[in-house]
C-alpha cells in the first residue's frame, strides 16, 4: 500500500523501495494533501490530472515539508474555495476546514450530503489508499425488513445524534457500565474496543471484488473467513451492529455508488453458513429487489431532509467537539486511546519490538479521522425555507406561465443548433451562447434575479434593461458569423459546437480540411485551428475536472478515432496563452470501426463514453484504453446522442426514439420508446432526472433510473434542436428550429417524494 521514499536534497528524485517503482510527472500534479501514517504526520497523497491518487509515506514530518516545498504548489486542487499554495497542502485539517467554503455550499445546499462527507473524509485524512483510514460514511436506514420502503417516515431512519454503539439501549447500557467501571492505570477508559472503521472491516464490505479480495485472503493466511462471520446479508450486517458488543461498524462509500460490491461475479467459494445457506452474492433486504436498486434507495436516504436535517450531529461525533474530551464521554462515544492521533510518538519508541507492536496494535484498533473543529457543527439550511424562497417569485395563475419565463426570438429565423449555458457564480461574464444552423452565434448576459431565477439579454447591453418576462424583443444584436467553409456532408447539429466554462471561446468542428478551429467569442475571430485527425471531425465534447480545474476536450471524426485534449484550466475553461493549447493530444482511443456520431467526457469520473454509426458504444478510460462495450437491445442501433452524469450515469439515445440506461460498469439498467426524434438530452447534476427534446417540441422530464415519465413542459411552436440548463439548475433552456429559445422554469424538487408529500 505505501512506498518508503527518500528525498535526496533539493534534487527531483524519487527513490523507491519494497518493489514499487513508477513515475510521476510534476506537470500532472493537480492536490497535495499532507496525511497520517499510523496516527504520525508523515505521508502525503498526491492526486494526479489522470485521476490516480499516490501516496507516500515518509521517515518523518521534517521530509514531508521539504517534499512539499520541492513539488508544484498546487496546494489541495480547485475545488476546496481554497488557494492553491504549499502552505495549504502543509496545513492542518482544522486549518482547511476552516478556511474552506464548502460548509456554506453545504447548508445553502449547492453540494449534496454524500459531496460534503467526502471533502470532510478528504481533509480529515481518511483515503482510498490507506485501508486503516478508508473513508467512513454512516448507516441512515433502519429498517431493511419490509417489503416496501417509505422514505417519508422518521422511524426508517437512524438517529445520527448517535454513535452506532448507542442506537440500542441495552447495549448502550453495556458500554457506559464498561466506562464507569474501568480501571487500568496504563490504558485510559473507553466506552468501545474496537471502531468503526478498520481495514478488516473494509475489507470484509469489499469482499466480492478485487484487489480485496486478494488483500482479504493475505490478510486471512490465503482462506476466506467462516462463512458466519462473511458479509452476506445486509439486514444482518445491521442486526449485528446493534447487537453485537464487538460490532460497531458504519459504512463505506461504495454503500451509495457501486452497486457492484453485493454481487460475487467471480464465484468465490464463500463457503456455507451453520444453517446451510451457501454464501454468495450479498442478501438484500425486500424493498430492493436489485443491488442497483439498493444503492439507488440508500443514496435517497442519504440526501433525504431526515438525514439533511440530522447530519450535523454525526460529523459532531466523526469529526468535531463530540469525537473526544467530556462531550465524547456524555454522547457514548469514547475509543480505544490508540485510536487517536498524539496517543503515541513512534519516533519515541527505540525498541524495534515494541514499536512493531504498537504499530501491530494501531493498525488492529482502526484510526479516529482528524479533528476538524472543537465547537458544534452548523445544520443545514431548512429544504421548506429553501423550497418556498425559490417558489415565491413565481406567483402566475397559468400553469404554462408558471413553466414558461421568457421566449427569445432571433431575427435570423435559423434553427438554434447549439445552446451553453455558464451562468455559474464567480465568473466575470456569465452568459447563455447560443449557435444557429447557418453558424451565426450570439453572447446573451445572463443577469441573476432574486430566488435563483435569471434573464437573458443580448451582448450590447452592458446594464440590466426591463424586459417583459415572457417575451424578450432584441432587435439591433451584434452577431458574429463564423464564415468558413464546413465540409457539406456535416450536418450541423449541437455536437458540432463547445463553449468553454468562461465564455471566452467558441471550438467548431466539421470543416472540410479535417480540423477543428477556436473562435473568440468576443471579437468572432479565429484563434486557431487544431489539426490531429485523418478525416473530418464530426462531434466535440467538454469536461472539467472537479479537484484540478483542468479542461478536457474530446473530438471524434469520420475516421472511427476520438483524441482527447487538455486545456490548461486556470481560466475556467482555456489556458492563457491561446493558440498552444493543442501541441498534441493527450491520448487517442481507439475501437470504432466507423464515423464517430456521438461522445461524451466525464472528467469527475476519468471516462469517455461514445458511439458509432454502424456498431456498440464504448468506453475508454481517459489514459485511451478500451475498458467495455455497451451491449444494448438488438434493435438500439446508431447511437445519436449520449450523456453521462458524475453519478455514474449513462444515458445513450439511438434512432427511431429509442433509449437506454446503463451504469458505468456496462449493465443496461433501463430501457425505452418514444415517438419523437429526440434532438437533445440533459441530465441532472445527481443523475436522478433526464430531460428530453426533440421534433415534437416538447420538453418531458424522465426519472432515470427506470425511465418513468414525470412530466411535460407545455407545447413550443416548432421542433426543439438543442438545450442547456443554468448552474443553479432553475433554468432550462430550449434552442428551437424556428430560431428562438424558450426558457422553462425548472424545480427537479418538485417531483422528489418528500416534497410531494409534505409541501
Amino acid at each position: 500500500q505505501h512506498t518508503a521514499v527518500k528525498w535526496l536534497g533539493s534534487e527531483r528524485i524519487v527513490a523507491y523501495t519494497e518493489g514499487l517503482h513508477g513515475k510521476w510527472l510534476f506537470s500532472e500534479m493537480r492536490a497535495i494533501f499532507s496525511r497520517r501514517y499510523l496516527l504520525q504526520n508523515t505521508a502525503l497523497e498526491i492526486f494526479m490530472a489522470n485521476r490516480v491518487a499516490v501516496m507516500f509515506n515518509f521517515p518523518d514530518a521534517t521530509t514531508v515539508k521539504k517534499v512539499v516545498h520541492g513539488l508544484p504548489r498546487v496546494g489541495i486542487g480547485t475545488n476546496f474555495g481554497l488557494p492553491q499554495t504549499r502552505r495549504i497542502s502543509l496545513a492542518t485539517p482544522k486549518q482547511i476546514f476552516k478556511a474552506s467554503n464548502m460548509t456554506q455550499r453545504w447548508q445553502h445546499r449547492e453540494i449534496s450530503n454524500f459531496e460534503y462527507l467526502m471533502f470532510l473524509n478528504t481533509i480529515a485524512g481518511r483515503s482510498y489508499n490507506d485501508l486503516n483510514q478508508y473513508p467512513v460514511f454512516p448507516w441512515v436506514i433502519t429498517n431493511y425488513e419490509s417489503e416496501e420502503l417509505d422514505l417519508t417516515l422518521p422511524s426508517n431512519f437512524r438517529d445520527l445524534s448517535k454513535p452506532v454503539g448507542a442506537l440500542n439501549p441495552k447495549r448502550a447500557a453495556f458500554f457506559a457500565e464498561r466506562f464507569e467501571t474501568w480501571e487500568d492505570d496504563n490504558v485510559p477508559k473507553f466506552h468501545y474496543g474496537t471502531h468503526y472503521s478498520t481495514s478488516s472491516f473494509v475489507l470484509s464490505w469489499l469482499l466480492r471484488m478485487e484487489p480485496f479480495t486478494t488483500f482479504f485472503l493475505n490478510l486471512q493466511g490465503g482462506k476466506f473467513d467462516h462463512a458466519d462471520r462473511t458479509f452476506s446479508s445486509i439486514s444482518r450486517a445491521w442486526r449485528n451492529s446493534q447487537r453485537d458488543t464487538s460490532d460497531i461498524k458504519e459504512l463505506i462509500p461504495e454503500f451509495y455508488y457501486l452497486p457492484e460490491m453485493f454481487v460475487n461475479f467471480n464465484n468465490f467459494n464463500l463457503g456455507i453458513m451453520d444453517e446451510g445457506i451457501v454464501v454468495s452474492d450479498v442478501e438484500l433486504p425486500p424493498w430492493a429487489k436489485t443491488p442497483e436498486e439498493f444503492v439507488r434507495i440508500n443514496r435517497l436516504a442519504l440526501e433525504s431532509e431526515f438525514v439533511s436535517c440530522q447530519l450535523h450531529q454525526w460529523i459532531d461525533l466523526i469529526f468535531g467537539y463530540k469525537q473526544q474530551g467530556p462531550e465524547a464521554v456524555r454522547a457514548l462515544n469514547v475509543f480505544y486511546y490508540l485510536t487517536y492521533e498524539g496517543a503515541v510518538n513512534l519516533n519515541s519508541i527505540t525498541d524495534p519490538v515494541l514499536r512493531e507492536g504498537v504499530e501491530s496494535q494501531i493498525r488492529s484498533f482502526g484510526q479516529t479521522p482528524s479533528q476538524l473543529l472543537i465547537e458544534p457543527h452548523p445544520p443545514r439550511s431548512s429544504a421548506m425555507q429553501v423550497y418556498l424562497l425559490l417558489q415565491t417569485p413565481l406567483m402566475f395563475t397559468d400553469q404554462a406561465q408558471h413553466d414558461v419565463i421568457m421566449v427569445l426570438k432571433f431575427p435570423s429565423n435559423s434553427p438554434v443548433s447549439h445552446v451553453a449555458a455558464n451562468t455559474q457564480p464567480g465568473l466575470s461574464s456569465p452568459a447563455v451562447i447560443t449557435v444557429t444552423a447557418n453558424r451565426l452565434f450570439a453572447v446573451n448576459k445572463w443577469h441573476s434575479l432574486p430566488a435563483h431565477q435569471g434573464a437573458v439579454q443580448d451582448q450590447p447591453y452592458q446594464l440590466p434593461v426591463e424586459i417583459d418576462p415572457l417575451i424578450a424583443s432584441n432587435t439591433g444584436m451584434h452577431r458574429r458569423q463564423i464564415s468558413d467553409l464546413l465540409d457539406q456532408s456535416i450536418q450541423v447539429n449541437s455536437q458540432c459546437f463547445v463553449i468553454t466554462a468562461d465564455n471566452r471561446f467558441i471550438l467548431v468542428c466539421g470543416f472540410w480540411d479535417k480540423s477543428f478551429r477556436v473562435y473568440s467569442t468576443d471579437a468572432g475571430k479565429l484563434t486557431q485551428v487544431v489539426f490531429g485527425h485523418w478525416d473530418v471531425v464530426t462531434c466535440l465534447a467538454r469536461s472539467e475536472s472537479y479537484i484540478g480545474g483542468d479542461c478536457y476536450i474530446l473530438s471524434g471524426s469520420r475516421d472511427a478515432t476520438l483524441l482527447l485534449w487538455y486545456w490548461n484550466g486556470k481560466s475556467n475553461g482555456i489556458g492563457d496563452n491561446p493558440g498552444n493549447e493543442f501541441a498534441t493530444p493527450r491520448a487517442i482511443l481507439t475501437g470504432h470501426d466507423c464515423e464517430i456520431t456521438c461522445a461524451n467526457v466525464c472528467a469527475e469520473l476519468g471516462l469517455v463514453i461514445s458511439g458509432s454509426k454502424e456498431g456498440p458504444c464504448l468506453i475508454h478510460s481517459m489514459n485511451g484504453d478500451l475498458l467495455r462495450t455497451l451491449e444494448a437491445a438488438e434493435n438500439c442501433l446508431r447511437p445519436k446522442l449520449i450523456q453521462v452524469s458524475r453519478e455514474g450515469h449513462c444515458v445513450i439515445y439511438y434512432e427511431k426514439g429509442l433509449f437506454c440506461v446503463f451504469s458505468v460498469n456496462g449493465k443496461l439498467q433501463a430501457t425505452m420508446e418514444i415517438d419523437d426524434n429526440t434532438r437533445a438530452i440533459l441530465l441532472s447534476r445527481d443523475g436522478q432526472y433526464m430531460l428530453t427534446g426533440g421534433d415534437n417540441g416538447v420538453v418531458m422530464v424522465w426519472q432515470v433510473s427506470d425511465l418513468k415519465q414525470l412530466f411535460a413542459y407545455p407545447g413550443c411552436d416548432a421542433g426543439i434542436r438543442s438545450m442547456a440548463m443554468s448552474f443553479d439548475q432553475r433554468c432550462v433552456m430550449s434552442g428551437m428550429a424556428s430560431g428562438s429559445i424558450v426558457l422553462f422554469y425548472n424545480d427537479f424538487n418538485r417531483w422528489h417524494h418528500e416534497y410531494q408529500t409534505r409541501y
